[in-house]
C-alpha cells in the first residue's frame, strides 16, 4: 500500500497541471510531500509508531488543510540523511515543505523561502565532562572540532573565524547530531556544536556531555519552502501556526518531547545506563511478555520497574510495598499475586494494573493518557481525579498533563485538598515519578532504536535517491 502511494505521488508531482510546490498543487492532487530528518527533535519511529515534534506539527497541519478544504490530504515523508539533501529536494520539486528543525539563516534564505518561526533555540558548544571546559572560541583552536556539513553552525563559525584565526573545524557529511555527540562522549572528538533542544534530549543517554558555552542565541526554527513558488502555502502555514499557538498545540508538543528534560540527574543517568547492561537482560523477556499481554510498550513497563525498584525483585519500601514493581499487599492480592518477590508475577501484575488504569482514562488523548496512568499508578486513581477536578474549577483543561502536573502539588495544601473527595496527597511525588519514568523511557527508546523496524525506505520507488528515503501517512478530513 505504501509503495503504491509513493509511486502515484511521483507521477502526480511530475504531471499535475498546477505549478509544482504550490498550495494549488497540493489541493489538486490531495498530496503533501514533506522532507525531514530522522532524529529525536524531528521525526522517528517510537514505541507507538511515528512521532517527533516535526511529525506532530505536520500531521496537525495536514488535518488543518483537510478540515478547511473538506478533502483528504495524504502526507508522504522523505527522509534526508544529509542537510544539503533537504534544500536540494525543495529546489528539485521533490517536496513541498521541509520540516526538519531548520534554523533560519541568511545563507539559507538565498536558496529557500521560510515560513513563520515556531521555536527559538541556541547554539551550544558541547564537550565531555572532566576533559576541560572551554570558555570561548579561542580555546577551540587546535582541537578536534567537528560539526554537521551544511549546518547553521558552519555559517556561525565562518563569521567568527576572523576573530579567531587559528580556528579550524571539520564538516562531516555523513554523521548525524547523535553520531557527533557520541564521538564527544567517547572522546574521539573534543567538541561539537548542536542546537539547545538537541543537547537537552541527547544528554539523558550520553550523561557525560556538557555545554561549554553559548555560541549563538535565539536562532529561529521554521519550515522551508521552494523559493518563489510557495506564497499561498506559506500563508496557509502561517494561519495554522498562529492557531496552533493560540490553542496551546505548540505548548503541548514542547511539553510532550521536552517537558521531562527540565531536570537532569547525572549520577542517575549513568547508573541507569549501567543497569540497562547489567540488570535488564535478566528481566527483559518478562517485560516483553507482559507487554504482549497488555498491548503496552515493554520499554514503558521496564521504565516503571526501574523507577519502582531499580529492577530489584527483593525491594521493600518502609510503607510495605514490595517487589520489582513495588505492589501493595492489597493490590497484589486483588491481582492474584502469590509472591510479590517473584519478578515474573510482579511484572505481570503491575502491567495489568497499569493497563486497567489506562483503560479507565479513555477520554484523555495520547500521549497525556500514558502520563495520567503513570501518575495514578503512583498516587492512586482517586487523587488523580481530584487534580482534574481542581483543573476544572480553574477553567483549565483536565485532559492535559501540563495542566495536571501543576494541580497535583496543590493536593498538599489544605486550601485545595479540602475541596476534593480524596483529600490530602503528596502531590509532588507523582509529578516527579512521571518525569523520571519518561526519562528512563526516552533513554531505553534510543538505546534500542536499532532494534525497531526501519520502514522509511523503499528502494524500488522513483522517490528514493541517495540521501533521501520515504515513508507515508495520511491526514484524514474531519468535516462538521
Amino acid at each position: 500500500m505504501m509503495k503504491a502511494t509513493i509511486v502515484l505521488l511521483a507521477v502526480a508531482l511530475s504531471t499535475c497541471s498546477k505549478p509544482p510546490g504550490t498550495l494549488e498543487e497540493v489541493l489538486a492532487t490531495g498530496q503533501l510531500t514533506v522532507i525531514t530528518r530522522n532524529s529525536p527533535t524531528t521525526y522517528y519511529r517510537g514505541s507507538l509508531g511515528y512521532e517527533g515534534p516535526e511529525y506532530d506539527l505536520v500531521e496537525a497541519f495536514g488535518q488543518h488543510l483537510s478540515r478547511k478544504y473538506e478533502r483528504n490530504v495524504d502526507i508522504t515523508y522523505l527522509m534526508a540523511d544529509r542537510l544539503p539533501a533537504i534544500f536540494t529536494a525543495l529546489q528539485d520539486n521533490r517536496a513541498h515543505i521541509a520540516a526538519a528543525g531548520l534554523t533560519v539563516t541568511p545563507e539559507r534564505r538565498e536558496r529557500v523561502d521560510f515560513g513563520p518561526s515556531y521555536r527559538s533555540v541556541s547554539q551550544y558548544v558541547v564537550y565531555r565532562l572532566n576533559s576541560g571546559k572551554p570558555k570561548g572560541l579561542e580555546q577551540l583552536a587546535g582541537k578536534r572540532l567537528e560539526i554537521l556539513a551544511g549546518s547553521s553552525f558552519a555559517e556561525t563559525l565562518r563569521r567568527r573565524r576572523e576573530d579567531v584565526p587559528g580556528l579550524v573545524w571539520t564538516e562531516n557529511p555523513h554523521a548525524s547530531v547523535g553520531d557527533l555527540l557520541q564521538a564527544v562522549q567517547r572522546q574521539t572528538l573534543d567538541y561539537t556544536i548542536v542546537d539547545s533542544n538537541a543537547y537537552y534530549i541527547h544528554r539523558y543517554y550520553m550523561p557525560d556531555l556538557r555545554k561549554a558555552f553559548k555560541l549563538k542565541g535565539e536562532d529561529e526554527l521554521a519550515w522551508a519552502f521552494r523559493q518563489g513558488r510557495s506564497d499561498q502555502l506559506i500563508a496557509e502555514v502561517d494561519e495554522f501556526m498562529q492557531a496552533a499557538d493560540a490553542s496551546g498545540l505548540l505548548k503541548r508538543i514542547r511539553e510532550r518531547y521536552y517537558g521531562h528534560t527540565k531536570r537532569f540527574d547525572y549520577v542517575g543517568a549513568r547508573t541507569f545506563k549501567r543497569d540497562v547492561k547489567r540488570r535488564l537482560p535478566d528481566y527483559r523477556s518478562m517485560f516483553e511478555n507482559a507487554a504482549e499481554a497488555t498491548e503496552l510498550d515493554w520499554r514503558l513497563l521496564a521504565a516503571i520497574g526501574y523507577q519502582e525498584s531499580h529492577w530489584n525483585p527483593q525491594a521493600v519500601s518502609p510503607t510495605g510495598v514490595r517487589g520489582l514493581m513495588m505492589l501493595t499487599n492489597a493490590t497484589a492480592s486483588g491481582l492474584g499475586v502469590e509472591n510479590r518477590e517473584d519478578a515474573a508475577q510482579s511484572i505481570e501484575a503491575g502491567s495489568r494494573y497499569l493497563k486497567e488504569v489506562y483503560e479507565r482514562l479513555e477520554e484523555v488523548p495520547h500521549p497525556d493518557r500514558t502520563w495520567f496512568a503513570l501518575a495514578a499508578y503512583n498516587v492512586g486513581y482517586g487523587h488523580l481525579q481530584d487534580a482534574r477536578r481542581l483543573a476544572r474549577k480553574r477553567g483549565l483543561d483536565p485532559d492535559r498533563w501540563f495542566v495536571i502536573q501543576e494541580m497535583l502539588p496543590l493536593l498538599t495544601e489544605r486550601e485545595y485538598y479540602s475541596q476534593v473527595p480524596y483529600g490530602y496527597a503528596r502531590g509532588w511525588e507523582p509529578v516527579r515519578y512521571v518525569q523520571n519514568v519518561r526519562t528512563y523511557l526516552e533513554i531505553l527508546t534510543w538505546l534500542t532504536l536499532e532494534e525497531q523496524p526501519d520502514d522509511f525506505s523503499d528502494p524500488e520507488t522513483e522517490l528514493t535517491k541517495p540521501g533521501v528515503q520515504t515513508a507515508s501517512t495520511q491526514a484524514t478530513a474531519r468535516t462538521s
